[in-house]
Parts: C-alpha cells; structure tokens; sequence
C-alpha cells in the first residue's frame, strides 16, 4: 500500500522557487473554497445522509446506481443510502459523459438519472422518490422517512440551492482514462470533504465501489481530529465503523483505495491532486 500527499507536487524544499510556493498555496486557497461550498450544499440539504437510520445488512451483490454527484434527484438516493448503510457500485453519469449514459438508455430505454439496478431481487428503477422507498423497505424493513423522500416545491427548490452551492461540480464530463478496476471510497454523503472527491469522480467517468460510512453514534459527530467527545475514540460495537478501525487503525473519510496502482489515502485534497494525475 502507497501513500501519496502534497497536492500531486514535489515536497518544497528550500531550493524551491516562489513561483511553486505560490501554486501550492492557491492550489490550498481553491480547495478550501470549494470545501466551504460543500458545506453550504450539505446545509441546504438539512444533513441529510450524516447518520445511519437504520443500518441494514448487505446484500450478497452490491447495489448498482447510476449517478450524477451535482444532481440533487442522485443526492437524495446516496442520503437514503448512507442512512441505511448500504454499499453501492457508483457508475459516473455526467453531462457529456459517454462511458455509462449509454448504457442506461439500453438497460431502461432513457438517460435519466438515478437509475438503480438491484441484481439481488433483478429490480430496476427510475425516480429518485422510487427508490428511495425501495431502498428503506426492501434493505430497512420500514417505510423512509419524509425528509429522505424527494418530494415537494421546497425540498427542490433547497436541492436545487445545494447543488448551485457547490459550483455544480459533478455535472460536466471531461476527459479522463478509464480505469481497469473499479477505485473504492470510504465516505458519507453529507461530509464536505468527501463530496469534492465524488465530484471529480463523477466529472472523469470513473466507476468505484461507494462504500457508505455514516455516524453511528453521538461520539462520531465533529471531525476526525476534534470530536465532540474528547478522549479516545470508541466506534459503537459491531458498527461499521469498528471494522474499519480494525483494519486500518483510522477513522477519517474521504479514503480511497485504488486497486490499479496500489495506492491508498486519505484527505480530500491529495486524492483529487492524484485522481488527476492518474486519470485526468
């Protein structure tokens, strides 16, 4: 497993010019912009896809979803999903976007997003309200709540409002490489941080294993480095979360994994800096 940090950049060194301390420094200067947008999207959006629901158990095969980062009809399907815990195979369908757009026009007969494919009850769905229903009945065994149903004038008009928030970042296609394998990330929809990684993503076509990490419990609010409650971190017992810390000894999203080179990290900025090197 290899580590990559420092914005895609050499480390600066004192023989270093000016000229790249300054493009590290507006490189920081744009991100934290962007993170600030992403804040205000996940404001608008009530935080919806913060915390697990209702943690259900996975499915033999992963859930497949068709999907638009910057479209608030995808967003309200990957709330449902964070809120039930659900891991998903996410294919990228930007605007422009020729690897997977096509493809849902021959499995449903239109482009239109969401699209969900459940291969473990062979159901396909269009609507946003649709599936959400279908997510919280089929995997939560109760009916979804109102605020994750993708219905009524304010709930538009306030998804459309966090979409703009972001710049609509995770709409346009650009060019980018295909990978072999399918890239994973560690995330939750709400987390600022990890929604910049999904829109590049989303904007490069490139296909991953989501793989949803929603709080579990009070002691997860607040970020990874300053919780709400100080001392050593405990995740809930037989959670999600638990796992993960077992296995990699950290609790922080966005962490990606990327099976075509090896390479796994974590903060959002790095990941992008890579994503781009590697596929942009």
């Amino acid at each position: 497993m290899r580590l990559k940090s420092n914005f895609g950049l050499p480390p600066l060194t004192f023989a270093g010019s000016k000229a790249r301390f300054f493009l590290i420094m507006k490189k920081s200067a744009l991100h934290q912009l962007h993170v600030l947008g992403s804040v205000v999207t996940s404001t608008l959006s009530a935080w919806r896809g913060t915390s697990v629901i209702k943690a259900a158990r996975q499915p033999p095969q992963l859930l497949k979803l068709y999907d638009m980062e910057g479209s608030p009809h995808c967003r309200i399907v990957r709330e449902a999903l964070t809120a039930l815990g659900l891991d998903v195979q996410i294919y990228p369908c930007p605007r422009g976007g020729q690897r997977f757009r096509p493809q849902v026009k021959q499995l449903g007969g239109k482009e239109q997003f969401p699209f969900l494919i459940d291969p473990n009850t062979k159901t396909q769905l269009y609507e946003s309200r649709a599936i959400v229903d279908y997510l919280f009945l089929t995997y939560g065994g109760q009916d979804a709540p109102s605020s994750y149903r993708a219905a009524g004038r304010f709930q538009s008009l306030f998804g459309a409002l966090a979409s703009a928030a972001s710049g609509l970042r995770g709409v346009h296609a650009r060019s980018g490489k295909n990978p072999a394998q399918m890239l994973e990330l560690w995330s939750f929809e709400s987390s600022p941080y990890s929604r910049l990684v999904r829109e590049r993503m989303t904007e490069l076509e490139l296909p991953y294993i989501l793989h949803n990490l929603g709080k579990e419990q009070f002691a997860d609010m607040g970020p990874a480095a300053m919780r709400v409650i100080p001392g050593p971190y405990k995740p809930r017992p037989g959670g999600r979360r638990e796992k993960l810390l077992a296995q990699h000894g950290r609790i922080q999203v966005p962490y990606l994994k990327d099976p075509n080179t090896g390479v796994a990290m974590y903060e959002s900025s790095d990941i992008i800096a890579y994503l781009e090197q590697q596929y942009g």
